[in-house]
């Protein structure tokens, strides 16, 4: 049921293990981040890494393609709904920066603890990429 998902949570740590034994922190080792999931269920997501640097050559849509793909590599967000079927929750993305995640349905497994809440994710099942995302979130 979305009660036990509903509110805003604060990422505390995400990290990636791949099948081969690997570690990884997509978003470096303080990465940050939030997860909120309404009562009516929409969801939406944002993370991103910490101490993100400023565009020195321009705004927003006139930076250096550098600095645009460094702030792409660096931040990702999406938004959708939801549904809860016993310990997953199904993301239905609507919105995303990543554009192939649009239409998209990801199911994640999830095991809240009081106010710890745990997300685990399968990525690139069967393929030399297989791994296992750990995201670990604090209501906030």
């Amino acid at each position: 049921m979305s009660e036990t998902l509903a509110g805003l949570w604060r990422l505390k740590s995400m990290e990636q293990r791949y099948d081969d034994g690997r570690v990884v922190y997509p978003f470096g080792p303080d990465a940050q981040g939030y997860i909120f999931y309404a009562p009516d269920g929409f969801m939406s997501v944002a993370f991103q890494k910490a101490g993100r640097e400023p565009f020195t050559t321009g705004g927003q849509w006139t930076a250096s393609d550098e600095e645009k793909a460094r702030a792409y590599d660096s931040v990702l967000t999406y938004c959708g709904r939801y549904a809860v079927e016993g310990d997953r929750v199904t993301h239905a993305i609507e919105m995303s920066l990543f554009p192939n995640w649009i239409g998209d349905r990801q199911v994640r497994r999830f095991m809240r603890d009081g106010d710890t809440l745990t997300i685990t994710a399968r990525i690139e099942p069967d393929t030399p990429q297989a791994r296992s995302s750990l995201m670990i979130f604090r209501r906030a």
